[in-house]
């Protein structure tokens, strides 16, 4: 006789102890499923891309399951009672189901606040497909009836509510995020790292008020929401609500039937997820181990293998949560994995902040500083799939190195052992990947997700899937698949070179010829970059606003404090008088703080964001333009004052410099890139360190490339020598559009001229001798990008859609934010240090490296 088994909810955990049930199971089980929702199950996880043009039958989950016939689903009749003592679940509409074995899979709702005005209609929760759907349908009713963007506050700044901010902002409302604590996700981010989320949360355009506890929701004229009170008096002008403050177990069918549950909710369960029945069990977030329930996806999954194979009759257990977690919100990477907060007893922190570029990178150590044992990554979370597989294990190298920039040195890829857990979703290790490569025959990541399930769910594990299938197969002998990542399977050259012949001008018409899914943070940024160089549209324009880094996306660097600098272009370093007095009077009028840089320019520190485009345009009204400071594009170039000023000088190095800026200003590339001119041997414009450095000798310009500063400084190598200043822009035009179409993501022109088949020879014949062909097509592509340059700040200016992302908060854009503080300092004002405003929020470090016990 087959058993008997019912399955109490139809979420993603229930379809996971389905799934692996019929997998493993002969024909001596059936299976019975009752869900409420009137549907399938579906990515509960990816919810969010419902505001991306999803369908809700595209986030369904695989329903291959229940085809099976021992599978029977009950869609939107949910039980009502349990009978334990005659092993029956009644259900709404009255149907009986005796069962061998019952599992509770009844997941959760979402809380709402005891506060005054918590049901008003327009306040909404985000847990479910027809919770974001009814908001969907409300903020386009609402847009339509009062002819302006609809005003959003969500209550909660934890991982939910950012993602229902950005989903608010995807459907062009105003967002202002409401958190009571002192930083957003604060049960997974410390305050350093909440400080640099918030600013880049706020670069988005998405409003952030901490320690802001709501009190109460205030109906408008019309009796739907108005307004939100606030404990300090405070009211913030509101068309909708959306609460996000937490999840209340559903285990009422639990308590009801007399099984011990926790008094703040959840069913108690053991290491066999089993209940105070021994024949009831319950998984995900209804099951409460160690007197904790939580509410993400990959406990559950553990959990319902767990029961699956207790109910076939084996041992396993549950060894605990994994609360590793990884925001999914366009644009922002945070990730928190492991003893994040550093608990364990003598534990280290190796701390690794980026003010400029929006990144802080924390590693928790052993007191050996040898075994990983948590971290958190906001602003880069690329090295989260290859971390969270070590926590427990050994670095086996200098765990700062984990932490550096990309460019800036090669992260060690240590050798995962085969225990350790590269997908938390679906408790998949890296023994069991490679066992798919080797065994299975799986030939590529793919086909390793739809053998063991990684990277199936949340996508977070899916570069490190891709690396040990890589490994594998090179160590097989087979081909090795070199796809840009899991969406393309061309590399970025390949890539540059379809978008070239198709003439495609959107992210979404590339990615639907040539690509699959909705992209992620690899190949965003790459279209951005490869359709900034051959569509030559603003970088906000459509789009393309969404493929942007943060510093892009208000086209000023982000610091420490959460304002920005302002760097207009200063061709070859040469500025007049009057530009110098309005550089100085913009300074002094806007309180900023002024530094000559090492690329000889004046960078003006200290900007709010409203307070950028009233920057610009008094630049612009004296003849400045925008130093793509803050783009991957050409920075500046470096000169000293040549043949017209200095005694040594050979060749107007000034002037060539003005040229070259001139001509290259705006091109976006797959990293920044430097020139220098120097006027002679004596080399005081250091041409050799950079991309591309021209000194001039009596018999013309010698060109060198390849060359940079940073961590890993490279001189560059002599390409051609005594060219005239016609053959010098031809080969530079030539070498910089090669690059454009040749390089890798994030490579500079040092390691691509190193990578190059026949080094610095091979690229000497094909710019210098034409050996492939190219140089005609190299030369109109720079033209065309001569001819079609505008300025970016300009352009903003003139454009009111632009303008409006430009404003600390989007219910008061000219308010400043009242977190920033600065203090004077060698006659001037920087930002405040935590002692000197009594502000621990603040404490965030500089582009250092600290170690902390």
């Amino acid at each position: 006789m087959s058993a008997r088994i019912v399955v109490i909810g139809a979420g993603m955990a229930a379809h996971r102890l389905v799934d692996s049930l019929v997998t493993r199971a002969e024909d001596r089980l059936t299976i019975t499923v009752l869900g409420d929702e009137g549907r399938r199950p579906y990515d509960r996880v990816g919810l969010t891309r419902f505001f991306d043009g999803e369908s809700p039958a595209e986030l369904a989950l695989p329903d291959t399951i229940f085809a099976d016939p021992r599978v029977t689903l009950h869609e939107g009749d949910p039980a009502a009672a349990i009978d334990r003592a005659a092993r029956t679940v009644t259900t709404a509409s009255g149907a009986v189901h005796p069962y061998d074995h019952l599992v509770l899979a009844t997941g959760s709702v979402a809380a709402r606040p005891p506060v005054e005005g918590a049901e008003l209609p327009g306040c909404f929760v985000y847990r479910t497909l027809a919770d974001v759907d009814s908001l969907q349908r409300h903020v386009q009713e609402r847009a339509a009836a009062l002819g302006r963007p609809v005003r959003g506050v969500v209550v909660g700044g934890g991982l939910l509510g950012l993602e229902a901010a950005g989903a608010l902002q995807g459907m062009d409302a105003e967002a202002t995020v409401l958190q009571s604590s002192d930083r957003l996700m604060s049960a997974q981010l410390d305050l350093p790292a909440g400080a640099v989320l918030r600013r880049l949360i706020e670069a988005r355009g998405i409003a952030v008020r901490t320690d802001a506890r709501t009190t109460a929701i205030r109906p408008g004229p019309d009796g739907a929401v108005g307004a939100v009170a606030l404990r300090d008096g405070t009211e913030l002008p509101a068309d909708l609500v959306v609460l996000t403050v937490g999840v209340r177990p559903r285990d009422e069918l639990a308590r009801a039937a007399g099984l011990s549950c926790e008094e703040r909710g959840g069913v108690r369960i053991d290491a066999a997820c089993t209940t105070s029945d021994p024949s009831v069990h319950a998984i995900g977030e209804v099951a409460a181990f160690d007197g904790q329930c939580v509410g993400l996806v990959a406990p559950g999954y553990a959990m319902a293998e767990v029961v699956s194979d207790r109910i076939l009759g084996g041992d396993a257990t549950f060894d605990g949560y994994d609360l590793s977690t990884k925001l999914k919100l366009s644009g922002v990477d945070v990730a928190s994995f492991g003893d994040a907060f550093a608990t364990t007893p003598g534990a280290l922190d190796v701390v690794y902040t980026d003010p400029v570029s929006g990144v802080h990178k924390k590693l928790v150590l052993s007191d050996d500083a040898k075994t990983l044992l948590g971290g958190m990554l906001v602003g880069d979370a690329s090295a989260y799939g290859s971390l969270r597989p070590l926590v427990g294990g050994a670095l086996g190298a200098d765990p700062a190195v984990h932490l550096l920039p990309a460019g800036a040195g090669s992260a060690p890829t240590p050798e995962l052992p085969d225990e350790a857990i590269v997908c938390s979703c679906s408790s998949v290790s890296a023994g069991t990947i490679r066992h798919a490569v080797r065994e299975q025959g799986c030939t590529d990541a793919a086909e390793v997700t739809a053998c063991t399930k990684a990277g199936a769910t949340c996508g977070s594990c899916t570069v490190m899937v891709k690396s040990l299938v890589t490994g594998e197969l090179a160590k097989l002998g087979k081909a090795v698949s070199t796809g840009l990542c899991e969406h393309f399977d061309l590399t970025r050259r390949q890539l540059f070179d379809a978008v070239h012949v198709s003439g495609l001008t959107t992210f979404s018409a590339v990615i639907e010829r040539f690509g699959r899914g909705r992209g992620c943070d690899v190949c965003k940024p790459v279209l951005a970059s490869i359709l900034a160089v051959l569509g030559g549209e603003h970088v906000l324009d459509n789009e393309n606003a969404t493929l942007q880094d943060t510093n892009d996306h208000v086209m000023a660097n982000l610091q420490k404090d959460g304002t920005y600098s302002v760097v207009p272009r200063m061709p070859g370093g040469e500025v007049t008088p009057e530009g110098l007095i309005t550089v100085g009077e913009v300074a002094r009028d806007f309180g900023l703080y002024t530094k000559i840089t090492g690329g000889q320019r004046v960078d003006m520190f200290g900007a709010r964001l409203e307070q950028l485009p009233l920057i610009w345009q008094r630049l612009v009204d004296a003849g400045f333009e925008s130093g793509h400071a803050y783009g991957k594009s050409l920075r500046t170039v470096k000169s000293c004052v040549g043949s017209a000023w200095c005694r040594y000088g050979v060749m107007d190095s000034t002037g060539m410099a003005v040229t070259l800026e001139l001509r290259y200003r705006g091109l976006r590339a797959p990293h920044k890139f430097k020139l220098g001119v120097s006027g002679c041997a004596r080399e005081c414009a250091e041409a050799r360190g950079k991309d591309a450095g021209i000194i001039a000798t009596a018999q013309g310009w010698n060109l060198y490339v390849g060359g940079n500063g940073g961590a890993t400084p490279r001189h560059a190598e002599l390409l051609a020598e005594g060219l005239d200043d016609d053959t010098l822009i031809r080969t530079l035009d030539r070498y910089f559009m090669y690059y454009l179409r040749t390089a890798d993501k994030l490579q500079r022109t040092a390691p691509w001229v190193e990578s190059l088949d026949g080094g610095i020879d091979s690229l000497r014949a094909v710019i210098m001798e034409d050996s492939l062909g190219l140089a005609a097509d190299l030369d109109a592509a720079m033209a065309r990008h001569v001819s079609a340059y505008r300025d970016e700040w300009a352009e903003t200016l003139a454009d009111p859609a632009k303008l409006a992302r430009f404003r600390s908060f989007v219910n008061a854009p000219t308010t400043p934010d009242p977190g920033l503080a600065h203090v004077p300092e060698r006659g001037q004002l920087r930002p405040a240090r935590p002692e000197e405003r009594g502000d621990a929020r603040v404490l965030i470090a500089g582009t250092t490296l600290e170690v902390r016990r």
